[in-house]
């Protein structure tokens, strides 16, 4: 069984995708299933091919050993589409925060380069410091649960559109829920009148506005309602890029 809630305080859970639609298999080419072991449990993530050799995915989603899956549908099934790579080496943010979610984002190195096809593609990057629009419609994808109420975890890559909202939907939300958040690394995402959010098992996957990963599913409330909170990529792009730069072979 997979335990989420055992790995991250109980109050604020990382982003499955709530009232979603199955994904058309393998129009997300860019997407990798992780599957991470930590210490004696097996946890899902998801994540992005951002270069031959790298995958994107937040720092929640460190463990002891990580396998990444690209080409996936159905990750039950052995498709002939996947290609199953061992991570080389984990490298989450050295500013990341467990405490308030801040700087939620790892490179993932590769212990070998993805073979580029249809079902297996790189996903543009923004430019440094670029923002998203309030208002921007997006999407975000992941193998994570569909309730809060369920146990049950999908198969199938599932997918949902998601708006983004400004800064002060989640600075202003009662309750204080969201008073850990940053608006230079975080993004403040999914209208609180609609019940579609990311959930836990989504983490680490991104959100793509345009043809672009803007953000990296982070963290939101236990109950999985909007909105959720996602790692603002365009604030990274700096240390992104030298990090893949220092370690390219």
């Amino acid at each position: 069984p997979i335990r989420w809630d055992s790995l991250y305080e109980p109050v604020l859970t990382p982003g499955e995708i709530i009232s979603g639609k199955k994904v058309k298999p393998h129009s997300r080419p860019y997407m990798a299933y992780l599957n991470i072991r930590h210490e004696d449990r097996k946890v899902r993530c998801g994540g992005f091919l951002v270069a031959k050799n790298f995958v994107l995915t937040a720092a929640h989603c460190n463990g002891d050993k990580i396998t990444v899956y690209l080409g996936a549908h159905n990750i039950k099934q052995q498709e002939q589409s996947q290609q199953k790579i061992s991570v080389r080496r984990r490298i989450p943010h050295p500013q990341y925060n467990r405490e308030t979610h801040n700087n939620d984002i790892m490179l993932l190195q590769l212990g070998r380069k993805a073979k580029l096809n249809k079902q297996v593609r790189l996903i543009r990057l923004p430019q440094a410091h670029q923002r998203v629009r309030p208002g921007t419609m997006c999407s975000v994808a992941g193998w994570g649960r569909t309730s809060a109420l369920s146990k049950r975890l999908p198969n199938v890559l599932r997918e949902v559109d998601l708006k983004v909202l400004d800064d002060e939907a989640c600075l202003n939300y009662p309750g204080g829920t969201y008073r850990k958040y940053n608006t230079c690394t975080m993004m403040c995402v999914g209208d609180p009148k609609e019940q579609k959010a990311s959930f836990k098992g989504d983490s680490g996957g991104p959100l793509v506005c345009g043809k672009t990963a803007q953000g990296v599913v982070s963290w939101g409330p236990v109950n999985g309602s909007p909105p959720g909170v996602y790692a603002r990529v365009s604030t990274f792009i700096p240390w992104i890029r030298r990090t893949m730069r220092r370690l390219q072979p």
